[in-house]
């Protein structure tokens, strides 16, 4: 799972970026260039089975986010990064702090306003790879028509009308059949879309209603778009204490666990993934999968081989595996099923699969 990770200049992007993946270097400003980190997607889960099984390794399921230098009005052009055009998704930080000693480019804080100019700046982008196509398929169609073109035109014509009406892509039906035409061009306002709301040091508290007092309801009812909020002062100071402080800080501020760990749980959610999880001497690992992955699907994720050599799958819910307490005991109690290929996975199996040399 990959996110483009992009903002204003200013709204704090790089703070988060670096929160969620320890990497410390910035995006510069002012030049293409993108930055690449990973963040392990917390699975209290996987926890539990670490413990049980005390393997040699213990791996989450990751998500790769990608940082590019903040965006500026009419800075269109810098969004054509290569790196951002392949992300699943994007995650768009909005401002929602307020400092003297970091004033807003924009003048003043205002989280629905720079949402608005961030989309705009998308859906330019968009338009200029859109009609950029168009051009050079109408002009094959001039030397030689076919069906594939026709099918490829008539849906960048539907695509360009919505862009300069001011529509985004995200909802734009596209049959199964168009998608091939598209697909490669990665257009930005066709990823699903993370909105995160960089609250200020007082609503760290309260970022639900930090959220609210956003003013961002005319986003609510978008399809393929989510919202969260983190305070970045209050995440850094959370990330350089032990896990035992951390627990008590965030009891005092009556939180379950960081915002941090919240908002990579909405980005996982976001793009309709789940976890199957693997365990054993040598490793525990939780696997991304997207949501009515069939078994032979998700024993791809594994290996590409296990696909192609896939016999069936040895499958236990997670609690019923902790409840039991080993797998043996979950195969003496027939609780440990064996499926098929065309099982359909369920977020929180533990599954092992066996495969023909």
């Amino acid at each position: 799972m990959e996110f483009g990770i992009l903002g204003l200049e200013l709204s704090g992007k790089t703070t988060i970026f670096s929160l969620l993946t320890g990497h410390a270097t910035a995006a510069a400003p002012h030049k293409r260039e993108a930055h690449v980190g990973v963040a392990h997607v917390p699975d209290p889960r996987l926890d539990t089975l670490t413990g049980m099984f005390k393997p040699k390794k213990h791996t989450p399921a990751t998500v790769k986010f990608v940082d590019v230098p903040g965006v500026t009005k009419g800075g269109a052009q810098s969004l054509n990064l290569p790196e951002l055009r392949q992300m699943d998704g994007l995650a768009v930080v909005v401002r929602g702090f307020a400092s003297d000693a970091v004033p807003h480019p924009e003048g003043a804080v205002a989280p629905a306003r720079d949402l608005e100019l961030l989309e705009t700046e998308m859906l330019l982008a968009d338009l200029a790879v859109v009609a950029n196509r168009l051009e050079r398929v109408e002009k094959d169609m001039a030397k030689k028509k076919t069906p594939e073109l026709q099918t490829e035109k008539d849906l960048l014509v539907r695509f360009k009308a919505a862009l300069e009406k001011g529509g985004s892509l995200r909802g734009l039906d596209v049959h199964v059949e168009e998608e091939k035409y598209v697909k490669g061009f990665g257009l930005l306002t066709r990823k699903p879309m993370l909105v995160i709301l960089n609250a200020g040091e007082s609503d760290s508290g309260d970022l639900a209603g930090a959220l609210q007092r956003a003013k961002l309801d005319a986003w609510k009812d978008k399809p393929y778009v989510a919202f969260s909020a983190v305070s970045a002062p209050i995440e850094q100071e959370i990330a350089a204490m032990s896990p035992e402080d951390q627990s008590e800080f965030l009891k005092g501020l009556g939180l379950p666990d960081r915002a941090l760990d919240r908002l990579l749980r909405a980005a996982y959610d976001l793009l309709g993934l789940m976890s199957f999880l693997t365990v054993g001497e040598d490793e525990c690992r939780a696997w991304s999968v997207p949501k009515g992955t069939h078994a032979v699907k998700a024993a791809a994720a594994i290996h590409t081989d296990f696909e192609k050599h896939f016999i069936r799958a040895e499958v236990v819910p997670f609690q019923t595996l902790v409840e039991a307490g080993s797998l043996a005991h979950c195969k003496t109690h027939g609780t440990l099923r064996v499926e098929g290929r065309d099982y359909v996975v369920k977020d929180g199996d533990v599954i092992n699969f066996r495969v023909s040399a």
